[in-house]
């Protein structure tokens, strides 16, 4: 039952409206193209599988939903696939031709046989052939479009992809009007940039309606006639029958060519299988492989064995199935399982010609005679509930075998004389297949098994006749252990990563449907009650579909795609997890370091997710996958698509991609929706090929073959592997872009969101700081992308990204101040750059005037929250305003810039101004003050000519520094008793030219009387005068 967990709490499944399906929604049994024409028949028909009759592959057509509904109800077995048809939908059902007949009594339509027992046999014989000679030999939108907000059509994928080769252009859109109106829409196609609609044709694409909701048009164009694609579209148009117009670019679906396989390389060894495999020697494989590579793969058992490969021994007498019989009909099983005594025991009922004999029952050995008692005329009158309870009364025989009357019937006709019927279990598998309780084996394949690494789960044949899904698992295990040695890219991944392999989660189905009953679908236990389906007659019809048997959203929630029924081909079982064998899957699924899963089907070349299941009416999906989520699964399955195509070519389309509820039928209690919502473990699903046993060679080289399919999808394992590797180790933040386009709501306009990589954005538009419990950005609708968000023209918007992995957009902090993105909802807005910041500090923060050695040290960084650009570019320090000098900044935003002399006293204001670049604004620091103090004055004298004379006068040339310092002023020079004033300039230059002077030795004073920047200064020189 559904259940909240550790990992993931579940949320309330949403309905579909009707009339706008906004939300994935899934079928209460196929998705449907075409809405019923007419109500279904009321009839009730009961389906009968008589023995031996041998079922075949028929087509059946339905006109739609309502009659797919009924026919599901009837328990009728259907393969996977479900096609469009110009009259309905097409699917395929595995009946014998007694439930044919009762299929088309109740008004059911059947085609050709597409597939017998004898195609089966051809693979087998096929498979024991190559066994044998192995053995022999030891080896978007335009300006015409309709504005968006009001246009009644839109186009949710416009999707281009070859297969095989062939052109195909897959296209969805919905119509607002789809609901009521079975229109179909006409797509135009252009024929490369620039070309106009139409001119590559045109093709129409159909309702898809489920549980009578419209979801959306699809279609594909054909690969051949009128509608074919010959040249790659660039833009497709839609006009909606009321005229309204969309317009989308066309995009690459897998887009893969013939270039070499990326991550195999030189050297890969590949190509391990060469038959089919029954699950006994899918198990020898493995256990095989754990030999050969004991340091890299460990066989494991798995806790629940189950039922095993027997039955009891069975009979019914009168043989056959003839209702007239049925009063007269007894069924007898033996105590003892066919393999283990029950095989052998006869029975036979004799018809004495006595009369008044009574009833009496014999036993010799494993010999049963019953001897009907009979009238006075000698008329046997032992009925069918009379022989029943003597064989169970006697002591003897009820030791052997037990007896009961046919499926309920009040057996009051007399049992006919027949001779000795022999018990048997019907199993037909040679001696190497065990009859005892079935342990289950995986192998755990990695370098470190202890659950430290990421883990990965495989595993298959979970339905009994999918006879190619182990071998994928199979060819995958062998490439990763016989690789490792050789292929640095395989050991990263065996290295690095815990992987699990189940090759057969259901061995007993599947050995019955190898050696017995091909079509097998479930495993063999007989939950039928007593009274019912319990005789020889049903023992093809038994079993549980273990796919439907889990705890999640399943029959027993009240879910569909399931049914109560115990001869139903998907009969749920009596409870969840009933069975052992998808017990052991839970097993596997909850160890704690389980994060990716595939489980491998078969057929119908599908891929697909979770929601699996929906409730009806109204079509109640399980939970839908975040955006992010599905973008994660969408993502990861693009990658593992190409891997597969990339082998001969064969594209899983579009259409066949998605969640299980978009694009098969609804299956209540599977197991991918049990590990998606019970562990949180990311889980796909596989549907190989177009049929579930194929020849085991394809006999076209676009054909069906169980080799060319295995090879296929082990690609697409490996590349899942790689995908868990990758997610692993990523440490690279997402980076988002938000879209504003006009809205046809005054004051409005619409924002959306785009991101790199699958994430989650949490925004807000009022303001607030936006953190992890924030609105979460959301997808639009059923396969579409994210939502267009109406918001207040002007108004900021606020947002954080975070990817799968947990990594935060630009490392932010959710929920504190800073820490997000932010835009103006405005159209033509322009983020401004990131801030910077500019930081100043000097060596000193005192000197002298005219001193040199200050050293201004400049620090630019980005200073906002989270990753910031790194800053480059210049730096110029300004004092009092005025450059004095530039540098540029290192890796580390730093540089250092050394001043000039500052000649004038008193306090300077330095700042630092960052010019800034590409990636960040400018910015100036704050200012920092200098103090320059006086500088001590420095006097020098100079005198001419050197010898002064009475005639002559001398000069006295004065010299103030030191330099770079303002000097002017005034100096005083005292000769004698006389002085005389010298004019000092601004570069501290002053002369004077003194009187002639008497002979004799003259002391001359000269005095600088200093400034605001200079202090005073004395000095004395001697002067001698001569004659």
């Amino acid at each position: 039952m559904p259940r909240s967990s550790p990992l993931r709490r579940k949320v309330t499944a949403v309905a579909l409206a009707l009339t706008v399906p906004s939300l994935i929604a899934a079928s209460t049994t196929v998705p449907a193209a075409f809405a019923d024409p007419s109500p279904p028949a009321p009839d009730t028909v009961t389906l009968e599988r008589l023995p031996d009759e041998v079922p075949s592959v028929v087509e059946i057509t339905v006109p739609g939903t309502a009659e797919l509904d009924r026919l599901v109800a009837t328990g009728v077995d259907l393969d996977h696939g479900v096609e469009q048809r110009p009259d309905g939908l097409e699917v395929r059902a595995i009946v014998t031709p007694h439930e044919l007949e009762a299929l088309e009594k109740a008004g059911f339509e059947a085609g050709g046989v597409l597939y017998t027992e004898k195609d089966t046999e051809t693979a087998l014989a096929e498979r024991d052939a190559t066994v044998a000679a192995a053995k022999a030999e030891n080896t978007a939108f335009a300006d015409e479009a309709t504005h968006p907000d009001v246009s009644d059509v839109k186009i949710t994928r416009a999707q281009y992809f070859t297969a095989f080769g062939v052109p195909v252009l897959s296209v969805e859109a919905k119509w607002a009007n789809g609901q009521n109106a079975t229109d179909t829409l006409t797509v135009e196609r252009d024929s490369g940039p620039g070309t106009a609609f139409g001119s590559g044709g045109s093709q129409t694409i159909n309702r898809f309606v489920d549980a009578d909701v419209y979801l959306y048009h699809r279609g594909a164009s054909p690969t051949t006639g009128e509608q074919a694609v010959t040249t790659r579209p660039d833009r497709i148009r839609i006009t909606s029958p009321t005229g309204d117009v969309a317009i989308a670019k066309v995009t690459d679906w897998l887009p893969t060519g013939d270039e070499p396989d990326p991550f195999k390389g030189a050297g890969y060894q590949e190509d391990f299988v060469s038959s089919y495999l029954d699950p006994t020697q899918l198990y020898d494989r493995i256990k095989q492989l754990a030999t050969d590579f004991p340091d890299l793969a460990e066989i494991v058992e798995l806790p629940h064995q189950t039922n095993g490969y027997r039955r009891l021994a069975q009979a019914v007498i009168p043989a056959g199935t003839a209702a007239a019989d049925h009063p007269r009909r007894i069924g007898v099983d033996s105590k003892a399982y066919g393999s283990e005594g029950g095989n052998g025991i006869t029975v036979a009922v004799e018809h004495p010609a006595t009369p008044d004999q009574p009833l009496t029952v014999s036993v010799s050995d494993k010999t049963i005679t019953v001897t009907s008692a009979t009238d006075s005329g000698g008329a046997a009158t032992s009925t069918a509930a009379q022989v029943a309870a003597a064989l169970n009364a006697d002591a003897s025989a009820s030791a052997l075998v037990s007896a009961y009357t046919y499926r309920g019937n009040v057996g009051d006709g007399i049992v006919p004389a027949t001779a000795a019927t022999t018990l048997t279990d019907g199993l037909d598998a040679p001696a190497t297949v065990s009859r005892a309780q079935h342990p289950v084996y995986a192998i755990k394949i990695g370098k470190v098994r202890d659950g430290s690494k990421p883990g990965v789960f495989y595993y298959a044949q979970e339905h009994a006749r999918e006879w190619v899904p182990p071998l994928v698992t199979i060819e995958t295990a062998e490439r990763l252990l016989r690789n490792y040695a050789s292929h640095p890219a395989t050991k990263d991944l065996v290295d690095n990563l815990e992987i699990w392999v189940l090759p057969s989660v259901n061995p007993d189905g599947g050995h019955y449907s190898f050696y017995d009953f091909s079509s097998q679908r479930k495993n063999m236990v007989n939950h039928c009650a007593a009274g019912g389906n319990v005789d020889a007659n049903s023992r093809d019809s038994w079993g549980v579909d273990v796919n439907r048997n889990y705890d999640e959203y399943s029959l027993f929630d009240g879910y569909s795609g399931a049914s109560p029924s115990c001869t139903s081909g998907t009969f749920a079982g009596p409870a969840e997890l009933s069975e052992p064998e998808a017990r052991n899957v839970d097993w596997v699924a909850a160890r704690p370091n389980i994060k990716w899963s595939m489980n491998v089907h078969s057929s119908g070349n599908y891929f697909m997710w979770s929601p699996a299941a929906y409730q009806v009416p109204g079509r109640v999906t399980a939970p839908e996958p975040t955006l992010e989520e599905e973008s994660l699964f969408q993502g990861a399955s693009s990658r593992i698509l190409t891997a597969i195509k990339r082998h001969r070519g064969m594209s899983v389309t579009p259409a066949r991609t998605g969640r299980v509820v978009d694009t098969l039928y609804s299956a209540a209690g599977n197991s991918g929706d049990m590990l998606w919502y019970k562990y949180g473990i990311f889980a796909w699903d596989f549907e190989v090929g177009s049929t579930f046993q194929p020849p085991f060679e394809a006999e076209t080289p676009t054909g069906p073959g169980a080799h060319q399919e295995a090879m296929e999808f082990s690609n697409g394992l490996i590349e899942m592997l790689r995908i868990a590797r990758d997610h692993e180790t990523d440490t690279v933040t997402p980076v988002s872009e938000v879209k504003v386009t006009s809205s046809t709501v005054e004051g409005k306009v619409n924002v959306e969101f785009a991101t790199n990589e699958p994430a989650s954005v949490f925004y807000t538009t009022d303001g607030t700081v936006p953190n992890l419990r924030s609105t979460m950005y959301a997808a639009a609708g059923l396969r579409e992308g994210g939502e267009r968000i109406k918001v207040d023209e002007g108004a900021e918007i606020r947002w954080i990204t975070v990817d799968s992995r947990g990594n935060v957009e630009r490392h932010f902090i959710p929920g504190r101040e800073g820490n997000y993105r932010t835009w103006i909802a405005e159209i033509g807005y322009e983020e401004p750059l990131p801030a910077s910041a500019t930081a100043l500090t000097l060596n000193r923060t005192t000197v002298v005037a005219g001193k040199t050695g200050v050293t201004a040290t400049i620090h630019v960084t980005a200073p906002g929250a989270g990753d910031q650009p790194t800053p480059s570019g210049v730096v110029t320090v300004y004092v009092d305003g005025e450059a004095a000098g530039s540098a540029e900044i290192d890796a580390d935003g730093r540089a250092k810039v050394r001043l000039a002399a500052i000649g004038s006293v008193g306090n300077h204001l330095l700042t630092a101004t960052y010019g800034g670049s590409a990636e960040l604004a400018a910015s100036t620091s704050p200012p920092v003050a200098l103090k320059v103090t006086k500088a001590t004055a420095a006097l020098s004298v100079a005198v001419s000519p050197q010898h002064v004379t009475t005639r002559t006068r001398a000069r006295l040339a004065l010299r103030v520094e030191p330099k770079g310092v303002n000097a002017t002023g005034a100096a005083v020079v005292t000769v004698g008793r006389r002085s005389y004033a010298v004019q000092i300039n601004a570069e501290g230059k002053g002369a004077i030219t003194l009187p002639r002077l008497s002979q004799g030795t003259r002391r001359v004073t000269v005095t600088y009387l200093g400034n605001a920047n200079l202090t005073s200064a004395k000095k004395v020189v001697t002067i001698k005068v001569r004659r």
